[in-house]
């Protein structure tokens, strides 16, 4: 399984406002491509200065799953958070294989 893993940094004059779309239509819409099992949105405590930090991650049951994402659905999907927050938000991805859980 691969945790892909999204950090946002946020303008925190609309934090409140991303929140809200991240759950009524950008979350959803990753969902809707069918490459991932399971979502959570959580926000990191100890922020950086000058914004509201929030981690996305995303449950893929494979690697074949993980590349038809990257290959078909990100780049429009990026573009229209891009699009919507231009300027307001700093953003980074990390991939990692999960090796072992324990419940």
């Amino acid at each position: 399984m691969i945790l892909y893993n999204v950090t946002v940094s946020i303008d925190p004059e609309i934090s409140e406002e991303w929140l809200q779309w991240m759950r009524s239509k950008h979350i959803p819409d990753v969902m809707a491509t069918n490459c991932f099992k399971e979502s959570r949105i959580s926000r990191i405590q100890g922020e950086e200065e000058g914004g509201v930090t929030y981690s996305v991650m995303y449950l893929c049951p494979s690697e074949e799953l993980m590349n038809e994402y990257q290959n078909v659905h990100a780049t429009a999907l990026q573009k229209d958070h891009a699009d919507k927050y231009s300027g307001r938000f700093a953003a980074f991805r990390t991939f990692l294989t999960v090796i072992e859980e324990f419940k």
